[in-house]
């Protein structure tokens, strides 16, 4: 019979629990589920859409439903989603051209994008509300 062979210990990975995520890494995570979010709403979107091509019940019956609880926060999501991504990909643009490169900056730019983006999505929903 052989001997087995001895192994060598091999150094563990960070775990999540100690690794603390640069806000630059969370932002293009975001950024993506975002994106994939956008998707999920823009098919409520077109729902809404064809429900008014279709017939009055039919809209009133998707409108309802939009217009309960869990609709209107799905739908600031959605608005959030959008807005979030929008900014984000306005910042991807101004690396495109080179600048804010640097972790400082780019740092305080994704810090930037989230309060813009929550922001805006709460001011466009006030407006929203005083215009309706």
């Amino acid at each position: 019979m052989s001997q087995p062979t001895v192994t060598r210990q091999r150094p563990l990975s960070p775990h999540v629990s100690i690794y603390r995520w640069p806000i630059t890494m969370a932002m293009s995570i975001l950024h993506r589920v975002t994106g994939g979010a956008l998707y999920v709403g823009t098919l409520l979107l077109a729902a809404w859409l064809v429900s008014a091509a279709a017939s009055e019940e039919c809209f009133n019956t998707v409108n309802a439903l939009f217009s309960s609880f869990i609709g209107r926060l799905v739908l600031f999501g959605y608005t959030w989603a959008l807005l979030h991504h929008l900014v984000g990909g306005i910042r991807h643009f101004i690396w495109d051209t080179g600048a804010a490169l640097e972790k400082h900056t780019a740092s305080k730019i994704a810090w930037a994008s989230i309060v813009i983006s929550v922001v805006a999505t709460i001011l466009i929903w006030i407006v929203a509300y005083s215009v309706r």
